[in-house]
């Protein structure tokens, strides 16, 4: 494969073209706002730069790497695209929308991929035609994209295994390092962090510990890289709660969302950009955050 499209220029879609395009491969990233793919393309200029300041690659494989993605905001020029990565937001209707479109323009060999981190992949796939569910499967990579190594790769019912063999060895030649996961909601790694999480949280609300405590002690005893509440404001309590909630719905009561997680997301105490947090909006050093 050397032809790649991703559908989505947010911060997941953005990252994902840029890796495909520094493993040396021609990436069209569509999106359908320009201002979107405008802030897209500012931001792996930046990104860039970064990395070739801190000696990951030259300056000019950088710039080589930049011009091997061209925005569009028009889906129809994924029409030759071998793969196809669908990153748009974490919405079972959005990504079946964006499918559906896909399957009626894109080859008939194309292979597609969603990036989901809690959504069935099978489920997912039902919005494409029969013959097209063979070429579909699901490649959850992890916040930032360009340079957390982990993709959970998740077979559908339907994907030919042949295809699960050909992205393994499209994303072991671009640096990342593919998981094959069976097709069940969160996969593996979501279900892991937020038995996690939903802990933490319930530490707090029964007083035995303090949000920066707790990230000082998942840090300092058990070797994480970034503590639990400085996770939670790096991606938000908001998508945490949102992943919690569709973790409940499918095991039951072990993914209960904390009541005191949802009372600060109601409260505007997510964290993110510009916004209150656990931690008072003070990030930990990191060799990379995970996406929740």
């Amino acid at each position: 494969m050397t032809r790649v499209g991703v559908v989505g220029a947010g911060l997941m879609g953005a990252e994902i073209a840029l890796v495909f395009a520094l493993g040396g491969l021609e990436v069209v990233m569509t999106d359908l706002n320009d201002d979107a793919l405008q802030r897209a393309m500012t931001r792996l200029a930046a990104l860039l730069d970064k990395g070739a300041a801190r000696g990951l690659y030259t300056a000019d494989q950088g710039r080589d790497a930049l011009a091997r993605i061209r925005p569009s905001a028009n889906l129809s020029d994924l029409a030759d695209r071998e793969l196809v990565s669908e990153a748009v937001f974490e919405s079972l209707e959005a990504k079946q929308a964006v499918l559906r479109s896909l399957d009626g323009i894109c080859r008939p060999d194309c292979v597609l991929a969603s990036n989901t981190s809690t959504l069935p992949i099978s489920t997912l796939g039902a919005a494409l035609a029969p013959a097209r569910r063979g070429v579909f499967l699901g490649t959850h990579y992890f916040s930032p994209a360009s340079r957390m190594q982990l993709v959970e790769v998740i077979p559908g019912f339907d994907t030919d295994p042949g295809v699960v063999t050909r992205i393994g060895e499209l994303l072991r030649s671009v640096g990342k390092a593919p998981v094959v996961v069976k097709d069940v909601a969160g996969f593996a790694v979501n279900r892991l962090l937020h038995a996690m999480l939903i802990e933490a949280v319930k530490l707090v609300e029964e007083g035995v510990a303090s949000p920066e405590d707790i990230d000082a002690a998942c840090r300092l005893g058990l070797g994480h890289p970034i503590g639990p509440f400085a996770l939670m404001d790096a991606v938000t309590s908001d998508l945490c709660l949102q992943v919690q909630d569709i973790l409940h719905d499918a095991y039951g009561e072990r993914f209960r969302p904390p009541a005191l997680l949802k009372q600060r997301v109601a409260a505007g105490y997510g964290g993110g950009r510009g916004r209150p947090g656990w931690t008072g909006g003070k990030r930990e050093p990191s060799n990379g955050d995970s996406q929740a």
